[in-house]
């Protein structure tokens, strides 16, 4: 048994539903789970369409939508031509239900409505690549990912059952693989009242894990648009390398500093069952890529993740205690109500910083709570640059060619958190 996974980078057009379908006919006669991303840009179009919703801004959110209806169609025709083909019928049926919960006004959560709406793209995008594959001859059977993971009322966030989701896998795949590859949605699960739930931003990776931590699978290959994981985005610096073996461990150090490239929950499920992950190029399905097994390597050259969109508060409690463990307590289970990631904290005896992500919603309604307490000093448009097996040279560097606002070293670990704008300027890097 293996899982793939293909993000939405590569379903983004029709060219590359084409091309997706020539790597999997190299597979099809082995037994395989394929967990598919939104396509595109998709997922951030339907969080358009959501706040035009929420905001019951009507002309907006039929422009927003009528858009992504436009861009599926296009990928339907491009592959498909054929309109009487089953599958129009099939995406029709979803827009209907996208349709029914726009027409209603705004009345439960914004977490909630996130994924009742957002998911359309997974459903979307792995009805069209199924279809596709079998009109080329490739076998594939459509899975319902909600009728297998299970989880509970986390909207946007949602914490896996285990038990009825390794059940639920267990029951439905096997007698489906018989009958082609399983083609099935990233990101999304349900609850047992069966509202549909999605596990974090870019969550199809976890989707993956999941699967195969519950198959017992051989491996898991994650398929991207670069050549593996990198010592840095390659978007923001010219040269980084390959790195072609990770430990599970210093992947998930990782994707706990911000790097993009695996989701951050993906890792444990395998670990769990020593599963070797594989990051492989989908532009360049015969390139190495990188391996993340058990296995430390011998040496690790030095990584950089930038991490953008942060947010850092400082806090002076207004009742002039100084900021105490109590303090930090109560403060904590803020954050923890909210879901918000803290990246980095620095105190004093009167005041605490905390650098965290932002996201509109929540920190609006963080703020609002803290200011009871604490005078508050709000500075916007951050990033935390992180450097793992820095160098002296490197971190000096760093320090003196901008104005950090917090900094740390931990052994190897280096973090500042600076300007959205500023350099990172790093020596033979």
């Amino acid at each position: 048994m293996r899982i793939f996974k293909f993000g939405g980078a590569s379903i983004r057009s029709v060219e590359a539903i084409e091309h997706v379908a020539t790597i999997l006919q190299q597979y099809q006669q082995e037994p395989l789970v394929v967990v598919v991303s939104a396509s595109g840009k998709t997922t951030n179009a339907l969080e358009g369409v959501l706040d035009a919703y929420y905001k019951r801004e009507t002309d907006l959110l039929q422009e927003r939508l009528a858009a992504i209806k436009a861009f599926h169609q296009n990928l339907l025709t491009g592959l498909i031509p054929d309109a009487k083909h089953p599958v129009y019928n099939e995406i029709n049926d979803l827009w209907v239900d996208l349709d029914w919960i726009l027409e209603e006004e705004p009345q439960d959560s914004y977490d909630y409505l996130y994924d009742q709406i957002v998911s359309t793209g997974e459903l979307l995008s792995t009805t069209i690549v199924a279809a596709y594959l079998n009109t080329k001859g490739i076998a594939a059977k459509w899975l319902d990912v909600r009728d297998c993971i299970l989880t509970d009322n986390t909207y946007r966030e949602g914490g896996i059952e285990w038990g009825p989701t390794e059940q639920n896998i267990r029951a439905k795949v096997p007698p489906l693989q018989k009958q082609g590859m399983v083609i099935t949605q990233g990101f999304l699960g349900a609850t047992t009242e069966n509202f549909t739930t999605t596990l974090g931003r870019e969550g199809s990776d976890y989707t993956a894990a999941i699967f195969a931590y519950c198959l017992d699978a051989i491996d898991l290959s994650i398929w991207k648009d670069v050549p593996g994981v990198l010592t840095a985005d390659p978007r923001l610096f010219e040269s980084p390398q390959l790195l072609e073996r990770l430990s599970y461990s210093e992947a998930i150090e990782m994707t706990y500093y911000g790097a993009q490239v695996i989701h951050p929950k993906t890792l444990r499920p395998l670990q769990n069952k020593n599963i070797p992950l594989y990051v492989k190029s989908f532009v360049t399905p015969e390139g190495k890529g990188t391996v993340i097994e058990a296995q430390e390597p011998e040496h690790y050259p030095m990584m950089v993740v930038v991490k953008p969109k942060q947010i850092l508060l400082r806090m002076v409690a207004k009742d002039f205690y100084f900021v105490d463990e109590s303090k930090f307590a109560r403060l904590f289970e803020s954050l923890s109500r909210h879901r918000i990631k803290v990246n980095m904290t620095q105190n004093t005896a009167m005041a605490f910083s905390v650098c965290l992500d932002y996201e509109a919603p929540r920190i609006a309604a963080l703020l609002e709570e803290l200011r009871k307490d604490y005078e508050l000093e709000v500075t916007n448009e951050l990033k935390v640059v992180t450097l793992r097996h820095a160098t002296d040279e490197a971190w000096t560097a760093l320090k003196e060619s901008t104005d950090a606002l917090i900094e740390e070293r931990i052994g190897n670990t280096c973090q500042l958190v600076l300007h959205q704008t500023a350099p990172v300027v790093l020596p033979n890097f």
